[in-house]
């Protein structure tokens, strides 16, 4: 039998899916159910994003959403979530929904992602 502790220990990953990424952006600017951090799925563009004020894709191709590394200094996913305001894990998580897909994801998170491997980095 689970003990309270146990069965309370679970965090909701809230996923929104889209026919469009035109969709998606339109959708984040007006739905007050959709809410910072969620993630986007537009499998019709092979799109996955992360809602925010200006909602970005976290794979290569980004639809009508945001390009996530454009201009970004951030050196790992910990400090990219702090610099987006969206909960720890939320980058991580929208990339391994792209990566089950098989979707492409955006080269500078490759990057991150090898960085911040466990036994990997500085």
């Amino acid at each position: 039998m689970l003990t309270d502790s146990e069965r309370f220990a679970f965090m909701t990953w809230r996923i929104h899916a889209f026919e469009t990424t035109g969709n998606a952006y339109d959708a984040v600017q007006t739905d007050e159910s959709i809410k910072t951090g969620d993630t986007l799925l537009i499998p019709s563009e092979a799109v996955v994003g992360v809602a925010h004020t200006w909602p970005f894709s976290i794979t290569r191709d980004a639809g009508y959403l945001h390009q996530l590394i454009e201009g970004r200094t951030s050196d790992t996913l910990e400090s990219l979530n702090a610099e987006f305001g969206v909960s720890a894990g939320t980058i991580e998580r929208a990339c391994k929904l792209a990566q089950m897909l098989s979707y492409h994801l955006d080269p500078g998170l490759i990057d991150l992602i090898a960085r911040d491997a466990p036994g990997e980095g500085t």
